[in-house]
């Protein structure tokens, strides 16, 4: 099989090339070589954003493209035209961002989307961009030639958008941890790695069409992944499960400074962690352990001395130390917070 991955070094395209070269597949990047490519791979530079950025595909074909473009919906106009003809099926990793908000509950892909995006439109935001990304990639491949990839949160190793990996830092540092709870709420998620795999098994098996691209909801819960961070890292830090209402009372901005928690019974919570995945999980979806991905992404962080890389165009994450243990101190012992210790 002659994939082709634009991007291929960070993430999301990193984990699809790996899996490939373990498939056997034949595989090309092309990107701007700000990265190592993955070794095996044939490497072609270009710069999407550039005229002429995309002239080193010139000639070439292959039997899917894999395609993770965040940004400007016109980067996916201009390849998906270009590899028309060139390509068998183009795979769009898009975004559940993409739902028009808020979507219910237990959505599905025929929710409806986000009004106003354009296929060769310049930057606008997140779900417009992504989803002009998704008319692009079928206005040029036609719907039976293209797979839109509708990911949720994405977590393992390679992760440049700072979620895990802060938690993981801040529990191996030890001491009190504010713990959002409740220490049972369920989420939704998918291990980079299974992400990879599925995209490749839809491939083979010539899938297309919208796809929710995420575990089950409740496949783990706030708990599960904080405590398998605090095992990953061998760290005696107590976990201090603390109501929603203390948190969100304190100010402190669910998913950007508690990275993955967001309030149950919240718009957000639904969005982000009750997708239905029906449709993924019955072609062929599997999704390993909480405790595989965190013990896996603990290992190849500290293989970077514990700085992941962060993308420049995402916020960073996490709680300021000062606003943590002021919240602990003014909770502690008024209900707001019980103690558990991994």
């Amino acid at each position: 099989m002659r994939l082709l991955v634009l991007g291929g070094t960070e993430f999301a395209g990193r984990a699809v090339v790996e899996a490939a070269l373990g498939r056997g597949w034949d595989v090309t990047v092309l990107n701007r070589g700000r990265h190592p490519a993955v070794p095996g791979t044939r490497a072609l530079a270009g710069d999407r954003t550039a005229p002429d950025g995309l002239a080193a595909l010139a000639g070439g074909e292959w039997d899917a493209v894999v395609d993770t473009w965040s940004s400007a919906p016109r980067a996916v106009h201009e390849a998906a035209r270009l590899l028309r003809g060139r390509a068998r099926r183009y795979v769009y990793v898009s975004s559940c961002s993409v739902y028009a908000w808020a979507p219910p509950a237990g959505y599905a892909e025929d929710a409806p989307l986000v009004e106003g995006a354009v296929a060769d439109a310049g930057r606008t935001d997140y779900p417009r961009d992504k989803r002009g990304g998704e008319l692009a990639a079928v206005g040029a491949f036609g719907a039976a030639d293209s797979l839109l990839v509708r990911a949720g949160l994405i977590l393992g190793p390679y992760e440049n958008v700072g979620r895990l990996p802060w938690w993981l830092n801040r529990i191996a540092r030890g001491g009190p941890v504010l713990a959002p709870g409740p220490r049972d709420l369920p989420l939704q998620y998918v291990d980079v790695r299974d992400l990879a795999e599925w995209i490749l098994g839809a491939v083979e098996r010539e899938l297309s069409g919208p796809y929710n691209l995420m575990s089950r909801q409740g496949h783990a819960t706030m708990g599960t992944l904080l405590e398998a961070c605090a095992r990953a890292t061998g760290s005696a830090a107590a976990l201090r499960w603390t109501a929603p209402e203390v948190i969100l009372g304190a100010g402190i901005e669910p998913w950007t400074e508690l990275p993955v928690w967001v309030p149950p019974g919240s718009d957000l919570h639904d969005a982000l962690h009750a997708a239905d995945v029906s449709r993924a999980l019955a072609t062929g979806l599997s999704c390993r352990p909480v405790e595989e991905t965190v013990a896996d992404t603990w290992a190849w962080l500290r293989a970077l001395g514990g700085t992941a890389p962060q993308r420049p165009d995402r916020t960073r994450k996490g709680l300021d130390p000062e606003v943590e243990a002021k919240v602990l101190a003014g909770a502690h012992g008024t209900g707001g917070v019980s103690d558990t210790t991994p």
